[in-house]
Order: structure tokens, then C-alpha cells, then sequence
């Protein structure tokens, strides 16, 4: 199991939550769907890898992470940003 960090915001009326070291993303109607989602994502790659080195990861980039902060349109955010720690 490896560690991971993780930003979870609302988009409309779903979570999302972005994996930092890697870039992959889970979306769910809970936080929980959402995360569980982005491990399962995790591990395909992971399983992937195993196989083939030659697979893209590369932690985000300032600005990856600046645009997934960056909410759409001019509505305040109701609930507020969330980091989180992930093993997966």
C-alpha cells in the first residue's frame, strides 16, 4: 500500500478528489464514492505499471493544481477545499 495526497472539492453536485503525486482523479456523489473511485483508479494504473514501465506519472504541477482549485463561475464555494492522506 503506498501513501498518496489528495485535494477533494465539490463540482455541481459531485466530489471530486485529485491525487497530487500522480494527477489521476476519482468523482463520486459522497467523498467516500469519490475516493473509493480514485483507488480503484490507482491501483489499475499501479497494475498497469507492473507490466509496462513506460506508463506516464509524474507528480502534478503548480499550475494542474491551480486549475483544479480555480472554481468555475462566480458562486461562492458552500463547503470549503479538503486535503486528505490515502493509502491506496
Amino acid at each position: 500500500m503506498n501513501f498518496y495526497t489528495t485535494v477533494l472539492r465539490r463540482s455541481g453536485p459531485y466530489w471530486v478528489v485529485l491525487c497530487l503525486e500522480n494527477g489521476i482523479v476519482g468523482q463520486g456523489y459522497t467523498k467516500d464514492i469519490a475516493i473509493g473511485k480514485l483507488r480503484d483508479a490507482i491501483a489499475s494504473i499501479e497494475a498497469i505499471r507492473k507490466d509496462d514501465s513506460d506508463i506516464y506519472s509524474e507528480p502534478l504541477s503548480i499550475k494542474e493544481l491551480h486549475e483544479f482549485l480555480t472554481v468555475e463561475g462566480i458562486e461562492e464555494l458552500s463547503e470549503p477545499l479538503e486535503m486528505r492522506d490515502l493509502y491506496a
